[in-house]
Order: C-alpha cells, then structure tokens, then sequence
C-alpha cells in the first residue's frame, strides 16, 4: 500500500461525508492488534473532546494540512499548544500517557497515528467535561 494523495483525497471526501467531519483509515490488521495504525483525516470544525489515554503513548505525524495539538492539565486549564505544520517545520508530536489532549483543526488535515493496541475505548474518566 502506497499512502499518497489518492488515498489521503478518498479519506478527505469520507470525512466530509462524515458528520463528525473526520474519518480513520485503519492500517492495524484487528482492534486487537499490539500497534494501532492509522491514518485519521479531520476537517475544520470536527470536535475531539479533551482526552487522555492512560496505558499509551500516542504519535501524531502531520501528513497534509495544519492544525493545533493542545496539552491540558488535570483541572483542564490549558498548558501548551503545538502547531503542526509542515512548512514550519513541525511535522508530529509524542503525547505521552495520561496526558489530557484535543486537536483544533485549523485545515483539512491527515495524521499517521500511532498508539499501544489493542484498541480500547475510552473510559467516562478520560474524557474531560
């Protein structure tokens, strides 16, 4: 499999289609699988709430577009906020495990990301309110 603009337009058409205006490609074989691998495309105005992943790290590694990756603390004032943008030269970023984060999608963007498999949902406690 080649990840080019063909596929990434396909995702992006999906997404659009989608009404939480971001679709997954899933790379990983299963939800099983010890590495979940996936291409997540997100449009401007799809909303990811504030969430952590307690037992993972997670990779982010921009592959078109530009957005905001934002780091909350454990009272949810915001900490940090990351732009991702190819033409600045800041391509990804490490979420470490257990830190509370968003996205803001400021142009169609598609991530490769990357997490510990297998999938699993998220609990009502890593979500922020």
């Amino acid at each position: 499999m080649i990840i080019d603009d063909q596929l990434l337009d396909k995702i992006t058409a999906e997404a659009e289609a989608s009404p939480r205006l971001r679709m997954n490609y899933n790379l990983h074989d299963s939800l099983d699988a010890k590495a979940q691998r996936l291409i997540n495309v997100l449009l401007p105005g799809t909303i990811l709430p504030v969430h952590r992943h307690r037992h993972t790290a997670e990779t982010y590694t921009l592959l078109r577009g530009k957005m905001f990756v934002v780091f909350y603390d454990d009272i949810g004032a915001q900490i940090e906020r990351i732009l991702l943008e190819p033409t600045q030269g800041n391509y990804g970023v490490q979420i470490p495990a257990g830190q509370w984060h968003t996205v803001e999608v400021i142009e169609p963007s598609a991530i490769l990301e990357v997490k510990d498999g297998p999938y699993t949902p998220l609990e009502p406690e890593d979500i922020m309110s």
